[in-house]
């Protein structure tokens, strides 16, 4: 099992690192630099808001269904129709909500058209990854990987088409991007459907209401939880859009500074799918978590701050290298995003292990005052520092949540305060400080700072003990850990 577990992590690592970052900075990117600010702007203040209310297309249904298929396979066949009848319904009502919001806030037909297209490939991902969760739960880990990307890598071919090909006479139109997004995606589902309906062998289009009512009363803390978090992650570009009389143009700039920053949150993503079911079982069995706390922190702090500090000690030279337009605006936004990122790693830790103790009303109550000050701060921040007081609401906003979900954990759990520890964090902050300064000041050129910065920052992390190879590799070899 375990040299399954690890193929397949292998595998599906692989392709994500060979296919995202292609998307991010071969694709995405230039799509920016090929539209006007205001025009990405619009999309990416569209994208944002057709994200808010997500969390009405699946409400929990594809962790409940993920958990249930892995743990009783036959069970495919019972909820496969009565999920997939669902989650039709959750799809009206997420358009409904979407649409009236829209309108509410003053959406022209000419937004109302694109919203159209990007809430319906919203709506194709949430009914993607429920269907894909039936793969996982059978165990398909290889298919699971391969579709894990296979959406992104028909995006990168038809906009690769689109983009750098002289098939079409007409010029390339935002447009064109979005559309591509839907037709990959709906590949991808009508793959995806087959797979599952060839295991299954029979659909049935029924509403099954002791299902239905049987999943939300079991994930209507999570979706709340998903949901106020969604809000204040997505919230600041939507505001933006609308506060501002170039709103389209700072959302376009705050873009460009926020692509890196939600790249860097997958390796959050990535701990947390390995912390929970760890996290859940030992809290079960009551076995003490301060070291894998204490490992996992590490392993993913080092990493987020030394980005973080390259980042923002390099962000004009950054975006200059990724950008064409608004350099010099996206720069101190990106530094300040970047920063941000050091807490949103951590909260896939402490947020993480809260989860697995089932502590949801604690992180409900979290998400929400962090949904009301973010809203707060990007309601004053905005109207004086435009994209730039967005970043400052953000970082307010993520420390804060963080610092408090690392007091409830320690209350939670007893952890007693590893002072030694502690100490070697801000003396590594000082020196890993001190070195960036002189890289700035003795070496040249962007690639080469990065390669030495990331070199001195990770012996010094083992040096000083932060990071402990030794006990890394005796849990790797130790088959009961």
């Amino acid at each position: 099992m375990q040299k399954k577990f690890i193929t397949n992590l292998a595998l599906l690592l692989f392709l994500n690192f060979l296919i995202k970052p292609f998307w991010i900075f071969g694709i995405d990117r230039t799509v920016q630099n090929s539209v006007s600010p205001e025009e990405y702007g619009t999309y990416f203040a569209l994208f944002n808001f057709a994200m808010l209310f997500n969390i009405l297309l699946d409400f929990g249904i594809t962790n409940f269904n993920n958990k249930n298929i892995a743990q009783h396979q036959q069970l495919l066949t019972k909820y496969f129709s009565g999920i997939v009848v669902l989650k039709l319904f959750l799809a009206i009502l997420y358009f409904i909500t979407t649409f009236v919001v829209g309108y509410f806030v003053g959406y022209d037909s000419t937004r109302f058209k694109m919203m159209l297209f990007l809430s319906f490939n919203q709506f194709l991902i949430s009914f993607i990854q429920n269907l894909v969760s039936n793969v996982s739960g059978l165990q398909m880990f290889r298919t699971y990987s391969f579709l894990s990307v296979m959406d992104r890598g028909l995006m990168i071919l038809f906009c690769s088409v689109l983009l750098w090909s002289n098939i079409f006479d007409t010029a390339f139109k935002l447009m064109d991007f979005v559309y591509a997004q839907t037709l990959s995606y709906s590949i991808v589902l009508i793959t995806v459907f087959t797979i599952v309906l060839l295991k299954v062998k029979k659909f049935t289009f029924k509403f099954n209401k002791a299902l239905s009512i049987l999943i939300l009363k079991q994930t209507y803390p999570y979706a709340l939880l998903v949901l106020t978090m969604t809000f204040y992650y997505r919230l600041d570009s939507v505001m933006l859009d609308l506060m501002l009389e170039d709103g389209e143009r700072q959302a376009s700039i705050y873009a460009q500074a926020y692509r890196l920053m939600d790249a860097g949150t997958q390796m959050g993503v990535m701990f947390a799918s390995l912390l929970l079911p760890m996290f859940a079982n030992m809290i079960k069995n009551k076995v003490k978590l301060d070291e894998l706390v204490k490992l996992s922190f590490s392993l993913i702090f080092v990493p987020a701050i030394v980005i973080a500090i390259f980042s923002f000690s390099f962000s004009l030279e950054i975006m200059d290298a990724l950008y064409t337009i608004n350099v010099s605006f996206s720069a101190p936004v990106f530094g300040l995003l970047m920063t941000c990122f050091v807490a949103i790693a951590s909260t896939y830790i402490f947020g993480t292990l809260l989860t697995a103790n089932g502590s949801l009303k604690l992180l409900n109550s979290l998400a929400i005052g962090g949904m009301i000050l973010n809203f707060i701060l990007n309601l004053i921040l905005i109207p004086k520092y435009n994209a730039l007081g967005s970043a400052m609401a953000s970082l307010i906003t993520q420390f804060l949540i963080v610092f408090l979900q690392i007091i409830a954990a320690k209350r939670l759990f007893s952890f007693r305060v590893n002072y030694r520890f502690i100490i070697s964090i801000l003396v590594y902050l000082v020196l890993v400080i001190s070195f960036m300064k002189f890289i700035e000041l003795y070496i040249e050129g962007l690639s080469l700072q990065f390669l030495v910065f990331i070199t001195i920052s990770g012996i010094l992390s083992v040096v000083m003990g932060i990071i402990n190879i030794k006990k890394i590799v005796k849990i790797l070899v130790n088959k009961e850990a």
